[in-house]
């Protein structure tokens, strides 16, 4: 493509219909590209951020502070390779399944990260938040828009799911986003039961094979094991006060001196 023809196709992307009708009177300005890729880079940094507002993924760690060795079980190869972000482009979904503290949350995360830098639309949340928002549409029309909410972003994150059991109706409103994603668009799922166990979640819901059928269909399931990082964290937090606190002891030994009588 020539360049007259691609300042006029990235004219046009922008929208400056102004310029492109009068394109022969400027094209050859010196400023005319500048000007361009200024426009360019601030509607994708206007983009980005309001991908990330809508996103809620919230604060998390990154994955340059990840401690690979503290889980005793986990694949770090493919993990990592799932930042190519490749699922995507196959409707796949990706289930991380372990206790509570050993990383699937900041995994999650930075994944769903990656994929709005990449621009891909993206929404995160909690599978009761999602479940209880689903279940207070009281009519058929507010449900179906509802349910366009979590069907449509390019990946849904759903955080927790496990922690708590859930009625009839909670377990067939998930089999719904689920079915309605199922091979078109990709979801993340954070887990601390295996699917063997997911009776205990929805103990009451005819849809829980179903729902797993669809979920693992073109998924990459992980397992993760080993204790809670954050009960480490704390443990080193609390030894790390402590010892502050010793120390400033040691260092004003005037606090301890009792009043003498007189």
């Amino acid at each position: 493509m020539e360049r007259s023809d691609l300042l006029q196709q990235r004219l046009r992307k922008l929208g400056l219909h102004g310029l492109c009708s009068r394109f022969d009177e400027i094209e050859k300005e010196p400023w005319v590209e500048t000007m361009i890729a200024i426009e360019e880079e601030e509607r994708a940094r206007r983009s980005l951020e309001r991908r990330i507002r809508r996103a809620k993924i919230g604060s998390f760690k990154p994955m340059a502070d990840f401690d690979w060795d503290w889980p005793t079980k986990i694949d770090r190869e493919a993990i990592e390779d799932l930042f190519s972000l490749s699922f995507l482009a196959e409707g796949a979904n990706v289930v991380l399944v372990g206790p509570n503290g050993v990383g699937k949350s900041t995994i999650a995360a930075n994944l769903a990260h990656q994929a709005l830098l990449e621009g891909h639309r993206v929404l995160a949340v909690h599978a009761t938040d999602l479940l209880n928002d689903l279940s207070r549409q009281d009519t058929s029309t507010a449900l179906a828009r509802r349910l366009r909410r979590y069907t449509q972003p390019t990946l849904l994150l759903i955080e927790e799911l496990g922690y708590l059991s859930y009625d009839t109706r909670l377990g067939d409103l998930l089999f719904e986003v689920v079915s309605r994603r199922h091979a078109q668009r990709s979801t993340i799922l954070t887990t601390n039961l295996p699917f063997s166990a997911w009776n205990e979640i929805f103990p009451s819901s005819t849809s829980v094979t179903a729902m797993v059928d669809r979920l693992v269909h073109k998924a990459e399931i992980l397992t993760i094991e080993g204790g809670s990082y954050r009960l480490r964290e704390a443990k080193e937090r609390a030894a790390r006060k402590a010892a502050e606190r010793a120390k400033k002891k040691k260092r004003d030994p005037g606090d301890d001196r009792r009043t003498k009588p007189k």
